[in-house]
């Protein structure tokens, strides 16, 4: 008898994806219309993984081409960058709706958000809606509660389930075509960054050699290690954000405020504030809750650039445990 199961006979009317569709959904995530074969739809699939297991393993990158004053600079701008278009327009704008911009400003920081390497806008906002709907129960598919801390951290969006775009969450933001070219094509703008920062290096090396960076180390700083650190520290609110912390609201969730947290992601880990009043474009309730996304939708507003900043309602406060 083989020491391995059967695979379960797969459902009528259902499929598992081939390795070449695998492959192909690497560049273009269209959905192939096949209803998915429950079986094994919740188990990593190691195939489609390979890209995200690349990107940590181009930090070891660093080894080879080093270290400069300018990568890191240029690593940390794209940080807080990255950090500002998936805190302010992926998350709290196109998952939430907690203001208004116009069709330009919208595409502007959808192109940055998917630089960020976290899938398409409808994607994120579709996953994280249906989050709001079903925090920390069986239908949650990155509760620490339900499935555990690593889970929840990094295994729950390399499932066959996960990976699709549930466009019945995202009708309001399905209806722009530029934002569902970037959903099916959520490579493309990566692709075009980790390329456009090896040339930057390589221009740098031949016309300000006394900068010490090159094509490699920029690519390498910029691009792979900057990623990796934007991704784990926008995750640890999935995992660390509802289980550490302190909670100023009996929500039905185990969400967390986390000053930590709050800090690393701009704002996002008041997470208990969050899940309390999700609409508001605040989640830092307090003065003394440094919410850097705030502050910079804020500056947006005043620039005329986004409208109609949803604010925190007085009753919302008053309901706070005391």
């Amino acid at each position: 008898m083989s020491a391995y199961p059967l695979p379960a006979p797969v459902p009528a009317g259902t499929a598992r994806p081939s390795r070449r569709e695998t492959l192909r959904r690497w560049f273009d995530t269209r959905q192939s219309g096949t209803p998915l074969d429950p079986s094994g739809a919740d188990r990593i699939d190691w195939l489609r993984a390979v890209p995200f297991i690349l990107l940590h393993l181009g930090c070891l990158g660093a080894l080879w081409c080093g270290v400069s004053p300018t990568a890191l600079l240029v690593a940390g701008v794209l940080y807080a960058v990255r950090m500002f278009a998936i805190t302010g327009f992926y998350h709290r704008g196109f998952s939430h709706r907690a203001f208004r911009a116009s069709r330009w400003v919208q595409l502007l920081f959808a192109l940055i958000g998917a630089a960020c390497v976290q899938r398409g806008p409808l994607w994120w906002a579709a996953h994280h809606r249906n989050h709001h709907r079903s925090a920390d129960t069986p239908n949650d598919p990155h509760s620490p509660r339900v499935h555990g801390i690593l889970w929840s951290h990094m295994g729950w969006f390399l499932t066959r389930r996960a990976f699709d775009t549930d466009l019945k969450r995202v009708p309001d933001l399905a209806r722009y075509p530029e934002l569902c070219w970037l959903d099916r094509f959520d490579i493309a703008v990566p692709v075009l960054l980790a390329l456009a920062l090896y040339a930057l290096g390589a221009m740098l090396q031949r016309l300000a050699p006394q900068l010490g960076t090159d094509g490699p180390q920029l690519l390498v700083w910029g691009f792979f290690i900057s990623t990796v650190v934007l991704f784990h520290a926008t995750v640890t609110i999935n995992s660390l954000g509802h289980r550490w912390g302190s909670r100023r609201f009996l929500t039905p969730d185990d969400s967390r405020n986390n000053v930590l947290l709050a800090l690393l992601t701009f704002g996002e880990g008041w997470h208990n504030n969050h899940h309390r009043f999700p609409a508001s474009a605040r989640q830092g309730f307090l003065w003394w809750e440094i919410d850097l996304t705030w502050y910079g939708l804020r500056l947006l507003a005043y620039l005329g650039l986004i409208s109609g900043l949803k604010r925190l309602p007085a009753h919302v406060l008053e309901s706070a445990e005391r």
